[in-house]
This record gives C-alpha cells, structure tokens and sequence, in this order.
C-alpha cells in the first residue's frame, strides 16, 4: 500500500461523501435560490470536517482496531502511517473545511461543524469502549450534516432545520444498532459496547430497533408539515418506513443475523432515497 493511497483510506471517502451528501441536501432545501455550485461547496467542506473526525477516530483506535478482522489492514494498525502524519493530515483537512464553510457560508455553519467534530472525535469515540450510551451520543453528530447545511443556506437554526436533524439522528439508531448486530464478535473483541444493555443480539435489543425505526414514519411527514417539501416526498418517506419497520419485526421474529444485515442494507438505502425524494419534491 502506497502512502498516498494510506492517506485516502484515512478518510474513509464512502462514509465521509455519505454525511457531506446529507449535508448538501439540507442546504438545497433551505436554499431559496438553487445552485449546483454552492451544493457543491457544502459537500466539500463536509467531506474535509467529516474526514478529519474519522481521522481523530482512527487514530484513538489504532491498536483496538488490530483486533478486529474488519480494521486490521487499515493503514494505523499496520503501521503504514504513524499517528503524528495522521494528526497533521487531520489537522490540515479540518482547518481546511471549516475555513471553507467559515468564507463560503456563514460562521454559524462552521462553528456547528466543528462542535459535530469534537462530539464524534472526542466524546462518541472513547465512549464506545465504556457504555453502550455512545450510540446516543454519536447520534447527534451523525444528526447535524443536514441540519449544518440548512444553516449554510439561510444562516439561522430554525424549526425546519430541527425537523431535518431529528429525522437523521432517529434512523442512526436502527442503523448503528444493526450494524452492531452483524459485527457482534468483532465489536466485543475490542471491547466496543455498541449494543443497547446489556448488550445481547436479543429481543430487547430485536425490540428496540423496532421502536426507533417506528418513530421514523411520523418523524418524516414533519417535512410536509412544515413546508419544507410536498406530499410526493411524505409518501415515499412513509412507503420506505414502513417497508423498513417490517424487517425490524422479522428480525423481532428471527433474531438472526440475516434479518440483521437485511436492515443494515436497508438503512443505507432509507436516508438517501428520503433525502433525493425531498430535494426533487421541493424542485
């Protein structure tokens, strides 16, 4: 592995472009004026400030991430990079997103990126290894892309930009409690308490999911309620919850990890469907 492709992998792109994707969809809904270019800018600076908090993640992690088939050959455990040229790298990329967003945008944007990066960077991640309460907490970070680029686009935090945040805190529930589910062994051996207590692939666990995954349907007719979009968009966002809460129930039923992973596909699918049903409804 070459340094410059280490330095790529650091950013974990696919998860980074995910969230400053949201991010660019809060602002295109909060835009009164559409623009590819300043969506665009938004993106960017999301995907800079997201990268750095993965970086700071990583970094935290490097030798529990040795313990873990799914980590093991990222570039920290295997030494390809020291922790002092991912701290530089960190440090340059988050400097350099929130300065973007701070120029470009206004500096309520970047001072709300930058609280979303210490959350995920310092708070969320230690906690994994001490209570399953992490999840909660990485939750609020995980919430605010869509709410961070509402702000970029109007410069104020109204009641529609807290409509867009609760929608993407509530689904990283079910989201992060699946993918917990699936990778149960590897998470306990490096002591990750992701799990709701006390931590069990069972129908506690099974049931909770379910619950928050319910709690998304009335949460995303909010949008239509508030004119953010239309009826279209309400409509998709109730057909896609519901088609979601069934397979919480079968895994209710099954407490198997198929059914496990089946939602686990199924949330990656969920957010950006709802979130391009918005944008286009609103256009």
């Amino acid at each position: 592995m070459t340094k410059a492709r280490a330095y790529f992998q650091l950013l974990k792109f696919r998860l980074s472009l995910t969230v400053a994707f949201s991010s660019a969809i809060g602002y295109m809904l909060g835009a009164h004026e559409f623009s590819w270019s300043r969506a665009l800018l938004v993106m960017l600076g999301g995907l800079l400030v997201t990268g750095s908090a993965n970086i700071i993640n990583q970094i935290h992690e490097r030798e529990l991430d040795k313990l873990m088939t799914r980590t093991a050959k990222r570039p920290l455990p295997l030494g390809i990079l020291s922790s002092a040229e991912a701290w530089t790298f960190c440090v340059g990329l988050g400097v350099a997103g929130l300065g973007l967003l701070a120029y470009c945008f206004n500096p309520l944007t970047a001072a709300l990126s930058l609280l979303s990066l210490i959350l995920y960077g310092f708070i969320y991640t230690p906690l994994k290894t001490i209570s399953p309460i992490c999840v909660a907490v990485g939750a609020i970070p995980g919430g605010l892309p869509p709410l961070i680029g509402w702000v970029a686009a109007t410069g104020y935090i109204g009641v529609e930009a807290w409509v867009l945040f609760g929608i993407q805190f509530m689904w990283q529930f079910p989201h992060f409690w699946a993918i917990a589910w699936v990778a149960d062994e590897d998470y306990k051996r490096a002591g990750f308490k992701m799990l709701p207590s006390p931590g069990n692939r069972d129908m506690r666990t099974a049931f909770q999911i379910m619950t928050y995954t319910l709690l998304l349907i009335p949460l995303s007719l909010l949008p239509l309620e508030f004119n953010i979009s239309g009826r279209i968009s309400a409509l998709v966002a109730v057909v896609c919850g519901v088609l979601f809460l069934l397979l919480t129930v079968q895994l209710m039923r099954t407490q198997s990890r198929k059914a496990a992973l089946r939602i686990m596909f199924a949330s990656f699918l969920y957010l950006p469907i709802v979130q391009i049903a918005l944008v286009l409804d609103k256009i």
